[in-house]
């Protein structure tokens, strides 16, 4: 009967991976922090290798803090970064950004940085807030999930 339900399945397989996940609560949750951390930020792409490095670097869990990068997805990313860019760019108080008439370096340039110093600045700001409630529901939820018993998948019975 599962075989027909393939969302179902996944679901309930990524299920168990988390709850397999190794290590204590603390350090689940500290990865999976690091991790949405650095999914908030705009570094689409590299998220998880660098995920990985500095979970590696700060002896947290690495497979946490991959799960977490997943935040940013192709579906989620464009409506957090644009939060993250009006955010940041209102606490800068800059106008919006329109593309040049002319398309030179200087112009792509000084684009550039009208677009990241906000987005790097809203970034910072929810990657904090978001790392501080992940962290938080992480802790408490481990222990709870760890506890669950997941039964078996029905085996088909084998016609004689």
């Amino acid at each position: 009967m599962w075989r027909r339900f393939g969302l179902i399945r996944q679901i309930k397989l990524n299920l168990l991976k988390f709850i397999r996940l190794r290590g204590t609560p603390d350090e689940i949750a500290k990865g999976m922090a690091l991790g949405i951390f650095i999914g908030m930020s705009p570094t689409f792409g590299f998220q998880m290798a660098i995920a990985v490095f500095f979970a590696f670097l700060l002896k947290e869990n690495k497979l946490a803090a991959v799960l977490g990068v997943w935040i940013t997805n192709p579906v989620t990313a464009p409506f957090i970064y644009a939060l993250e860019y009006e955010s940041g760019r209102l606490l800068l108080g800059m106008s919006r950004v329109s593309l040049p008439a002319e398309l030179t370096f200087d112009s792509l340039k000084v684009m550039g940085w009208e677009v990241m110093a906000p987005l790097g600045l809203g970034s910072l700001i929810y990657g904090l807030a978001c790392a501080a409630l992940a962290f938080a529901l992480t802790l408490r939820a481990v222990p709870l999930v760890k506890a669950w018993n997941v039964p078996r998948w029905p085996r088909p019975r084998k016609k004689n």
